[in-house]
């Protein structure tokens, strides 16, 4: 590409015509909308990026969006041009369309609104599991020899823009190995918190109770923890300290 076709693409910026449809068109309170993109090197994964800091409220409706550019189905790689006509909306009618409730939040948990959020009338069963702070922790040292401390109270601290996409993944997750889960609800508390109060909750629902919602709740707590972003800090007679995990992710905890 020659300078002087690089100094015209850089005087005339490109733009690109965004419509929203469905679910989306209402939590952006428009149905089109026009951005201006930096290059011609602009990938829809890149334009969704833009998006997402454009409209905060689609939140995770907007990752599991299709999109098409020119009528025509697109995904994450494929190149947006100046002019394109670019469409993201939820997967089209049909099937189930049971309710995912995620959430970072620093206001307390309430366990029977979010049971709530999570039913329908074919719901018979809901696994919940919810962590508490506790008052004594046990940690090993590096010579394995395990200690007990006092814990006063934890203050967890959250990378919330990851935090909440790797929530969705959990939840598609549990929905891929248990496809009989109704309603899924995933809920970090952030800030400080006392010994006593619940720090997260993971809740499942089903048709029956042996459709899988023992183990998904278990497997969604165990896989939080492994590729959620979220710390914690305990505060205890002895001083603080950050506890770390060990998990270090692999390709494979790459959402696709």
């Amino acid at each position: 590409m020659t300078w002087k076709k690089r100094l015209t693409q850089w005087m005339t910026p490109m733009r690109v015509k965004v419509l929203f449809f469905a679910t989306l068109r209402e939590l952006t309170g428009a149905r089109e909308d026009t951005l201006t993109l930096p290059d011609e090197e602009t990938t829809l994964q890149q334009l969704r990026s833009r998006i997402s800091e454009r409209y905060p409220a689609l939140g995770d409706h907007l990752s599991a969006a299709l999109a098409a550019i020119n009528e025509e189905f697109a995904f994450a790689e494929d190149r947006v041009r100046d002019g394109d006509r670019v469409a993201f909306f939820p997967p089209v009618s049909g099937g189930h369309d049971y309710p995912t409730h995620l959430r970072l939040t620093a206001a307390p948990i309430c366990h029977d609104e979010l049971l709530r959020s999570i039913s329908t009338p074919d719901t018979g069963a809901v696994c919940l599991f919810s962590g508490i702070v506790r008052g004594r922790t046990a940690h090993m040292d590096h010579h394995s020899i395990t200690t007990s401390r006092e814990t006063v109270s934890l203050e967890y601290e959250a990378y919330a823009p990851m935090a909440e996409r790797k929530m969705g993944q959990v939840a598609a997750e549990i929905r891929a190995r248990w496809p009989e889960v109704q309603g899924i609800a995933i809920v970090q508390r952030t800030g400080h918190l006392a010994v006593g109060q619940p720090t997260v909750l993971i809740a499942c629902a089903s048709a029956h109770r042996a459709s899988g919602c023992f183990e998904a709740a278990r497997y969604g707590i165990d896989r939080l923890k492994e590729i959620v972003p979220i710390w914690k800090k305990e505060f205890g007679s002895e001083g603080e300290l950050w506890v770390e995990g060990s998990y270090q992710p692999q390709p494979a905890d790459r959402q696709g």
